[in-house]
């Protein structure tokens, strides 16, 4: 679908209302888009005033995050289906229209039972926002414009996550953590207005739904992300709890595999599978989600508990990371279709790794200027990486599988975004313990491990305190080491996904009209 396909004004304005039309369209989509990758991380940050608040156990508390991902997860898998046999606009409204209620009543709930609710339905209704801007994006825009659609909209879906504790914060200490919600009204309202307005109508495809298929899939992606959610807390492998989810992601794993080799209507078309580009743009996606979130997981806590930033510095050293995406973004718009996108794609990584590679370097105390140069490289490299493989994504790929390939493909990004959270935490947690005991294998009721010399005065009057003091200073230290683990264990993933460059084709250097 073109820009001709918006409108087919007569006369020597065509071409002009035919630009500001699919201006508007990406606008209001857009729009969207920004407010429901925001909602992924902004609560984080209020956690603590709603357990309070809603008078909540820690437990009972995590659910506000738990029951938002995997409702997303598990509705975004129909959204092919969904937008083939409604209508792409159609389907757009009512989400938009589900995830504005959905976030005014978790704004107003006054228990954890109904904020988990609530937070349920704004996950089923923002599931399809994501994919479907992403296949609008695509179809409004003719192919030599495709670098430039995804740098748009790489833009609002990996600053989103971004700068989503950054306003969080700033909205829970000087308003209420209720606004974190209500901050929706405005923008849902707006992308509303300009989707019934201007948003072009899709083609419609009369396909069967797999319904058995869609069981399956759903329970395979529910058990799984209750497994990574829950499995640090439970203790792994030692939980039957965390078994009963292994035994229920390999038996509907086994039960869609067979399912979908014997029907003639699979719920995800074989076809998705048979292209090459996009195959192998699913395992680059998977681990770039990997790096997004994990990296936003460990830096706070970071700077908050072992360097001692306050929360708000802390969100504005982090924003400048955002920064980094956006230019990367816009450049990276101007280069695809003259610059081979896989070359644009090794940069990307390299940067990524660079960052890395710095921040295995860090102490007890990091300069505020490294920590933002570190996070603006890192942020370039994200951008460098995630447009050019969104559009890679689809250059070899019927136009009709959009929908679905984009569903999959966000799908597999936020699968990829637990995935990397949970590894990293367990290996901090993992790492914090064996440190500890390394550490202090050399120290003694009679030796502190360092000179009585350099001990305070104050201290060596009260000999009481020293015990609690050095057990103190060891566990800020072992820390300190587990998080250097983390970053040179992400380091690492980076660069073993390299290879994967030798498998994506680049895009015909003449592309044809759309």
């Amino acid at each position: 679908m073109t820009c001709t396909r918006l409108r087919r004004p007569r006369g020597f304005c065509r071409l002009f209302l035919c630009k500001f039309l699919r201006g508007l369209v990406t606008i209001s989509i857009m729009l969207a888009t920004i407010m429901q990758v925001l909602d992924t991380t902004i609560a984080n940050v209020a956690l603590p005033h709603m357990q309070g608040s809603l008078s909540a156990s820690q437990n009972q508390i995590a659910w506000v995050l738990t029951s938002y991902i995997i409702a997303s997860a598990i509705m975004t898998l129909p959204v092919g289906w969904l937008s083939g046999h409604y209508g792409r606009k159609k389907v757009f409204a009512v989400s938009v229209t589900g995830f504005i209620i959905g976030s005014m009543l978790c704004g107003a709930a006054t228990s954890i039972e109904q904020m988990v609710f609530f937070r349920i339905l704004q996950g089923i209704s923002g599931a399809a926002l994501i994919p479907l801007s992403q296949s609008t994006l695509l179809d409004i825009n003719p192919r030599e414009k495709y670098g430039q659609a995804m740098a748009l909209w790489g833009m609002g879906v990996m600053i989103g996550p971004i700068l989503g504790p950054t306003l969080g914060g700033w909205l829970t200490e000087y308003y209420n953590w209720r606004w974190v919600f209500y901050i929706n009204l405005p923008i849902g309202l707006l992308a509303l207005a300009g989707v019934i307005l201007f948003m072009p109508e899709s083609e419609r495809k009369d396909r069967k739904f797999d319904a058995f298929g869609f069981i399956m899939l759903s329970l395979l992606i529910g058990s799984f992300q209750l497994m990574i959610d829950r499995g640090q807390e439970l203790d792994w492998f030692n939980s039957t709890e965390i078994l009963l989810y292994c035994a229920l992601i390999g038996a509907s794993l086994w039960m869609y595999l067979v399912h979908t080799l014997q029907t003639d209507n699979p719920f995800l078309s074989q076809e998705l599978f048979r292209d090459r580009n996009f195959v192998t743009s699913l395992f680059f996606i998977f681990l770039v989600g990997i790096i997004l979130l994990a990296s936003l997981a460990l830096l706070p806590p970071y700077m908050q508990n072992l360097m001692g930033y306050p929360v708000i510095e802390t969100g504005v050293i982090m924003a400048p990371r955002g920064v980094g995406v956006m230019l990367a973004m816009m450049i990276t718009g101007r280069l695809t279709g003259k610059t081979d996108p896989r070359i644009l794609i090794l940069f990307g990584l390299g940067m990524i790794t660079l960052s890395l590679y710095e921040m295995t370097t860090f102490a007890l105390f990091v300069p505020k200027q490294t920590l933002i140069w570190t996070g603006v490289i890192q942020g370039v490299g994200l951008g460098f990486t995630f447009m050019p493989l969104s559009t890679l994504a689809y250059t070899t790929l019927d136009p009709k599988f959009r929908d679905e390939a984009a569903g999959l493909f966000s799908l597999v990004r936020n699968i990829g975004s637990s995935v990397g959270i949970s590894m990293v935490m367990v290996l901090l947690t993992r790492n914090i313990r064996i440190n500890h005991a390394y550490l202090t294998e050399y120290i003694t009721d009679t030796r502190l491990g360092i000179p009585w010399q350099q001990v305070p005065q104050s201290i060596q009057d009260n000999l009481a305190m020293i015990p609690a003091l050095v057990d103190g200073e060891i566990t800020r230290q072992a820390a300190a080491i587990a998080y250097i683990n983390d970053f040179k264990f992400m380091m690492w993933i980076v660069i073993a996904t390299l290879p994967l460059l030798l498998f994506l084709k680049a895009p015909p250097k003449r592309p044809p009209a759309a």
